[in-house]
């Protein structure tokens, strides 16, 4: 499993981009939600995501904001921008470019 883990981890900020398409979200709803896509089989790790977390606010594909629950700790939702969104698009299609010459070179 650790190739597959370090192939993904080339990918983080694709990943939590993707997480964040259709709806703004935090940082542990985002990692269970990965858990739940592969099965348990991947996790993120807490220092990774919110490293990639801050490559993202740094580069504007994210902003944040804080939540307003009355129960339990606040939390700090992310939510992907205009920029955020053209930048998926294009490492998904660099990721596909990339796959498809992996699989021709591995027939």
């Amino acid at each position: 499993m650790s190739i597959t883990s370090d192939i993904l981890r080339g990918h983080t900020e694709t990943i939590i981009l993707a997480s964040l398409l259709s709806h703004d979200s935090y940082g542990y709803q985002i990692n269970k939600d990965i858990m739940k896509k592969t099965g348990n089989a991947y996790e993120l790790k807490e220092a990774t995501l919110y490293t990639a977390f801050r490559r993202l606010e740094q580069a504007g594909y994210i902003r944040t904001y804080w939540g307003d629950e009355n129960v339990g700790a606040r939390r700090r939702y992310y939510s992907i921008t205009e920029s955020g969104r053209e930048a998926y698009y294009r490492y998904k299609k660099e990721w596909e470019e990339a796959k498809n010459m992996i699989d021709r070179l591995l027939v």
